[in-house]
């Protein structure tokens, strides 16, 4: 890896993992947080598709607690990455580089240990 400071690593490296477990998460909700109505929309670019979505049940009580849980450190450990004092220490020019090249860095370790992480259930 690079001369990237240790908590900074580690900080992204448990974002990684958050955003992959809130994620998971989210992807077998409902796609509307609130009841909602569907729709079909056939006025589109190419007359032979249909834009639709089936009726949203919405979130239960349970679901929202879930995404809250996840959501929170999600957040914190976004704030925490992108404010880091390491920023502040390079031009301007090389801060996008590098922050992708942090976060190419700690994929890997991330996607490695995160089944260890993962909770038993969601």
């Amino acid at each position: 890896m690079s001369d990237f400071p240790p908590d900074l690593l580690e900080a992204q490296t448990r974002l990684h993992r958050a955003r992959a477990e809130h994620q998971a998460l989210c992807q077998g909700l409902p796609w509307s947080a609130e009841p909602l109505d569907g729709w079909e929309d056939t006025r589109q670019l190419y007359p032979t598709y249909t834009s639709a979505r089936a009726a949203s049940p919405g979130w239960s009580e349970e679901q929202r607690a879930g995404d809250a849980r996840l959501r929170g450190p999600v957040l914190d450990l976004f704030v925490t990455v992108s404010t880091h004092p390491y920023w502040a220490s390079l031009p301007a020019g090389e801060v996008v580089g590098r922050r992708m090249e942090l976060k190419r860095d700690t994929a890997a370790g991330a996607e490695g240990r995160a089944d260890e992480s993962a909770p038993a259930s969601a």
